[in-house]
């Protein structure tokens, strides 16, 4: 997973607040509102324990709740320094907690383990409930969205809308077939979601070139989409759970080979941080624990990150302090352009929970 989305919020140099909170409105939430003031009062107290400013209390009290438009259950990643806000993230989930936390660097690991599994797709939906002939009468419905799974729950592209009469829906499958392979194309879908009547989606997905076809997924229809959330959520939900994009394969598949042959990799905390000082990591791979209590030695700068505080000041650290282990590691990786793969443990169990794929290997010692 590319990690550009965070730049901006490594830009503005600390402290930061960092501030997760459900600002779900759905039909179970009485007042909705109140219930979302209230939590964040809770939070700002654990914000000023922790020695906020007033301008970053002020900056984070002026965007809670406010996407009222976002429908269903969801949250809210705001990120602010010195006042300003740097960096707003929709949660395609509520967080599993409402947490707050001022300090120099941004609690943002959170946020990306709610971008991941991050697969592009297209999903389409056939609705159609009449009698399986051409000369039936009534219409073929057609709606098609290209989303990122799952900020798409949240954050729903354009829609395509299209109804057509049964006796047409031959020839209009023949141009909407050319349509949704151009559609896919340009969005960069590694997996096709068909949903829909059985006959009707069949004679689409038959009229779908080769190389589509061999994404295609289909699924039960369902409810009626939920006007602002994405087009066959729940289908999708189902789809993905447990899967990882095509572009992490290939990164995890590298490093296992790599691993195998004894080049340009690493497992462990220690070879991890020494090559993140080195700017040598491609990509860093996570068994995600949010419950570790690890802390790291870190810097003013993304590579200044160490084990100890005298490994550090080797590195002509004046100032090292301690800091969370998931904040340094994911600063270092947006800092030196860095990549992030998050595996599942019942996938690959690494040890200590990290590894990395290098850029290069580091010479074989001469003898």
């Amino acid at each position: 997973m590319r990690l550009d989305f965070l730049e901006p919020l490594y830009k503005e140099a600390g402290p930061y607040a960092s501030v997760y909170l459900d600002t779900s409105r759905d039909s179970a939430i009485e007042d909705p509102d109140a219930a979302i003031a209230l939590r964040w009062r809770h939070l700002r107290d654990d914000l000023i324990a922790e020695g906020a400013d007033p301008d970053s209390l002020a900056a984070v009290t002026g965007t809670v709740g406010d996407d009222a438009a976002v429908p269903g259950v969801h949250g809210q990643a705001l990120f602010t320094a010195h006042g300003k806000l740097v960096l707003q993230g929709e949660l395609p989930l509520p967080p599993a907690q409402d947490t707050a936390h001022f300090g120099p660097l941004p609690d943002a690991l959170p946020l990306v383990v709610q971008h991941a599994p991050e697969i592009p797709y297209l999903a389409v939906r056939v609705h159609y409930t009449g009698r399986h002939s051409m000369e039936a009468e009534g219409t073929v419905r057609v709606d098609a969205e290209a989303g990122v799974w799952p900020v798409a729950r949240v954050a729903p592209t354009g829609r395509l809308h299209e109804e057509v009469p049964v006796a047409q829906w031959l020839q209009t499958a023949e141009r909407l077939a050319d349509y949704v392979d151009s559609f896919a194309h340009r969005s960069g879908a590694e997996t096709l979601v068909l949903a829909g009547d059985v006959w009707a989606t069949g004679i689409l997905a038959n009229r779908l070139p080769k190389h589509l076809r061999g994404r295609l997924t289909t699924v039960e229809a369902g409810a009626t989409p939920l006007p602002g959330r994405a087009l066959l959520e729940d289908q999708l939900e189902a789809v993905f759970t447990g899967r990882m994009a095509a572009h992490d394969h290939v990164l995890l598949a590298s490093f296992l080979a790599q691993q195998a042959r004894g080049g340009a990799s690493a497992e462990g905390l220690a070879a991890t941080v020494s090559a993140l000082q080195r700017g040598q990591v491609k990509a860093l791979f996570l068994n995600n624990h949010p419950e570790s209590p690890l802390r790291l030695w870190v810097g003013p700068q993304p590579e200044h990150i160490a084990l100890t505080e005298n490994d550090l000041r080797a590195y002509g650290v004046q100032t090292p302090r301690q800091e969370r282990a998931d904040a340094a590691l994911t600063r270092a990786l947006v800092g030196t352009g860095a990549e992030l793969v998050l595996v599942p443990e019942e996938r690959v169990k690494l040890h200590e929970g990290i590894g990395v794929l290098l850029r290069y290997a580091d010479p074989a010692p001469s003898t």
